[in-house]
């Protein structure tokens, strides 16, 4: 969907839905986060219904009609699936091919042939990331994991050596990157360019990943020294295919969606010209739901057909893609719905007349408020969709770089300290075989790395761009 159609269906109305005051409108929004937080937290609540519940105590401590409250929050689930639910199904799909067809392990063992030694987390780093970018994060844990346990094993690395770069590069793009759903979101909230944020996005996750990912792991190596648990090597599932898709071919697909979104943004620049052919073109070719379709028609061939997939195999392997990620677009969609009660509320504009008295940049401020509610949740995805809502009216006056900026620096503050509230962090230990210690001395630490040093680089682009 075009960003004019969502903003056409997400006209945010003219007047608040309520008239409470600056404090109550602050309590409004503290107390539906507590609610969120403390629901999530403490009584275990899945998070679709912790927000469900949060937009409309939001709606109630704020003093507006119930019955508005509710057409906000529905608005705003509507709105955001129609925004971002295709890309993330069309992600869901690609990912799936990629892992099912054997293509993610053609990457993996074609990088890991030519690197050897020192090289070694220089590789992982690569691997996560190029794997990474159509992969949601848990299903980039499942799925590199196992390489990584297998390469220290037979290597004889350090676990944390090669695990921590792995991660780095896996997390980095989530965070960062879209189609990932919580960059999505935020781009779609801040009616940010996704091809500029996904260009400086890269700008930014280069030298993020780099520093988080093989530089710490040196560190990280020397804190946590724990054998390599061989009851978590499995199987690998392309190991029962007879061929695999080759490396190019594969790469390629992967990129094909990036490259022409892109492709789309320096066109946008360079041609600034909405009537003219070749913009215009991009601008269909660009966008991100053709690119992701077109990368996951070509990557039937490319990767389904080329590890010998049946008409049948391939849509069996469409199928099984879209089941897991139904609880995804339900909390993204009901984040979505949060964002809208909160803008509806008037707790935006109460953000933007309070910080013209602040001397807090706006992207500080973003990455601060992302943080708490990372802290708080557990949920990267969460904190993003959240910030994002809270801040989105910030970027009314903003360039088309400053917004993507203000998206990554929200991006970068959902990625601080992961401690035990977030299920990645038991993901990271059970799979590592750590203890709650180690986790937080590697996987908390590199994931607190991440979100300083991008945050850092947000600000030092929003000084020379």
């Amino acid at each position: 969907m075009t960003r004019l159609s969502v903003e056409m269906l997400a006209a945010d109305p003219v007047e608040p839905i309520t008239s409470a005051g600056h404090a109550q409108l602050g309590i409004a929004a503290l107390a539906g986060i507590a609610v969120i937080v403390l629901l999530i937290t403490r009584f275990k609540v899945h998070a679709f219904l912790a927000l469900t519940i949060g937009s409309l105590a939001l709606g109630a401590f704020a003093g507006a009609p119930l019955d508005k409250a509710i057409v906000s929050f529905t608005t705003g689930l509507g709105t955001t699936v129609a925004g971002v639910g295709v890309l993330i199904a069309l992600g869901a799909i690609l990912g799936k091919l990629l892992a099912d067809s054997g293509g993610a392990d053609q990457i993996v063992d074609t990088i890991l042939a030519k690197a050897g030694g020192r090289a070694m987390p220089w590789a992982m780093v690569l691997i996560a990331s190029v794997i990474g970018l159509p992969l949601f994060f848990e299903v980039g844990i499942v799925l590199l994991i196992p390489v990584v346990l297998m390469v220290a094993k037979r290597g004889g690395y350090s676990l944390m050596r090669i695990g921590v770069p792995a991660l780095a590069g896996l997390s980095v793009m989530h965070g960062l990157i879209p189609p990932h759903p919580g960059p999505l979101v935020a781009v779609d909230a801040v009616k940010a360019d996704l091809g500029v944020t996904l260009a400086l996005g890269l700008l930014v996750a280069v030298p993020t990943v780099i520093i988080a990912g093989p530089l710490f792991s040196k560190y990280a190596a020397r804190w946590v020294d724990v054998p390599v648990p061989e009851r978590m090597i499995p199987a690998r599932a392309s190991e029962e295919l007879e061929k695999r898709p080759g490396f190019g071919a594969t790469v390629a697909t992967m990129l094909l969606p990036v490259v022409l979104m892109l492709a789309k943004a320096l066109v946008d620049i360079v041609v600034d010209d909405p009537e003219q052919m070749v913009q215009r073109v991009f601008d269909v070719v660009g966008s991100p739901l053709i690119a992701l379709l077109a990368s996951v028609i070509v990557g039937m061939f490319t990767l389904g057909r080329a590890a010998g997939f049946t008409k049948e195999r391939l849509s069996s392997t469409v199928e099984t893609s879209l089941a897991p990620i139904a609880g995804i677009l339900l909390i993204v969609g009901a984040g979505g719905g949060f964002k809208q009660t909160l803008i509806d509320s008037g707790v935006g504009q109460m953000i933007l007349e309070i910080s013209e008295d602040w001397s807090i940049p706006a992207l500080v401020l973003a990455w601060l408020i992302a943080v708490c509610i990372r802290l708080a949740t557990g949920s990267a995805t969460v904190a993003t969709i959240s910030a994002a809502g809270l801040v989105a009216p910030l970027a009314a006056d903003m360039s088309t770089t400053h917004t993507a900026l203000l998206v990554l620096a929200i991006g970068a503050g959902s990625l601080f300290f992961s401690h035990v509230n977030d299920a990645g962090f038991w993901m990271v230990k059970e799979y590592f075989g750590m203890t709650v210690g180690q986790t937080i001395k590697s996987w908390s630490v590199m994931e607190t790395i991440i979100s300083v040093v991008a945050g850092a680089l947000v600000l030092l682009l929003s000084l020379v761009i």
